[in-house]
């Protein structure tokens, strides 16, 4: 493989709400690798990093996968550094696999799978954030052939308004929204509620007993991620399990050294590394095979754009203990406009891995480039979230 020999990040607005930012890096034998770095409201930080971080790639040779945290040092020391190291491992781990022949999975070793089992995250392009729009969502990711839904009901709660007047009525609103949807898709398909760390252990509790009869496959993020927190996440890992409602979390963790602590505490059924944050492809490897090891399964968190889609399949492809992929579903039709390639759309719930060499794809075209942004001009970068 020819030596690197530029590294750019750009961004491109996708809705009001979200900017997808990406990694491209050229090899002096004509190869283009591609990574995602995507991190809500973080783009300049994440632009920054990477301009940082280019000169210590920029000339090496790479004859063997290595990872770029034994270059820079680090897994990053914030989610943004981590950002831009875990995309730009990832678009050099896609030309590493071109110059091989392989695909990306491939070139990762033996794959445990060829199809990926998903489900549909709908709260980003849920702009109706009523019960009723919830479960229209819903019903609409059902009817593209998905088994399994995640919403984010809480919107507005926060575990330091939670005993107030209003944070009452908003989580009121959350728990009827996750009714409205369980009815819409009806007993037998999968619920997936993501609480954003917006709750506390009593509320928490509330939300367990009020749903009890929804049946959840899974609780996701209840408390904020904190040390301190780790008792209460145990007692309520234990409460959900009785109910037959697994616990995940963790997609915000930061290299192996970051879940560890986790996984030593018990207070997850799922851990759900992210690899646009976790430190490059191979430490993704590592954290998952150190959640099996716990006996904790690893459901990569997914929720942005067509790259980290596309090499989530791929790193999805060797874990361990494996329950399903998130998919961002139908928040912007530009996540396969962008494409230069073929990324394989979802069937049934599932996803084939992407085929051809490396990554399989890369970005391109008139859609990307009508809504790629100055990301020096911060007044363009707006972002938020419900």
């Amino acid at each position: 493989m020819g030596a690197v020999v530029d590294i750019a990040a750009l961004s491109a607005r996708v809705s009001d709400k979200t900017v997808w930012t990406f990694v491209r890096l050229e090899t002096l034998d004509g190869r283009v690798g591609w990574g995602e770095a995507t991190l809500h409201g973080c783009a300049v930080a994440v632009h920054a990093h990477v301009r940082r971080i280019t000169p210590a790639i920029v000339g090496r040779k790479w004859l063997l996968p290595t990872d770029v945290i034994d270059i820079v040092g680090t897994c990053g020391r914030d989610a943004a550094e981590a950002a831009a190291i875990s995309a730009i491992d990832q678009a050099l781990w896609d030309v590493m696999a071109q110059a091989r022949g392989d695909t990306l999975a491939k070139a990762l070793g033996e794959p445990r799978r060829t199809t990926i089992d998903l489900y549909a995250n709908v709260n980003r392009g849920t702009v109706d954030r009523s019960a009723a729009g919830f479960a229209a969502r819903a019903i609409e990711a059902v009817s593209s052939g998905f088994d399994a839904i995640k919403i984010a009901p809480f919107d507005g709660v926060r575990p330091d308004n939670i005993d107030k007047t209003d944070a009452a009525k908003m989580l009121a609103l959350g728990l009827g929204r996750i009714a409205a949807v369980r009815s819409a898709i009806g007993p037998e398909l999968r619920l997936l509620v993501d609480c954003h760390w917006r709750l506390t252990e009593a509320s928490t509790r509330d939300v367990l007993r009020e749903v009890e009869s929804l049946k959840l496959y899974w609780l996701e993020c209840p408390l904020p991620e904190e040390v301190a927190n780790f008792p209460a996440l145990r007692r309520l890992r234990s409460r959900a399990n009785a109910m037959g409602v697994r616990v995940a979390g963790c997609e915000m963790m930061i290299g192996r050294q970051g879940f560890q602590p986790f996984l030593d505490a018990g207070v997850y059924d799922v851990i759900m590394p992210d690899v646009k944050y976790a430190g490059g492809v191979r430490e993704f490897g590592r954290i998952a095979q150190a959640a099996a090891i716990h006996d904790v399964a690893c459901s990569p968190h997914n929720p942005s754009g067509p790259v980290a889609h596309a090499h989530s399949l791929h790193v999805s492809a060797h874990v361990p203990l494996l329950p399903l992929l998130e998919i961002q579903y139908g928040e912007s039709p530009l996540f396969f406009d962008f494409i230069d390639g073929s990324l394989p759309r979802p069937r049934s719930s599932r996803s084939d891995l992407p085929q051809g060499s490396g990554l399989g794809l890369g970005l391109r075209g008139a859609a990307l480039r009508e809504r790629l942004i100055d990301i020096e001009d911060a007044s363009t970068l707006r972002e938020v979230a419900p």
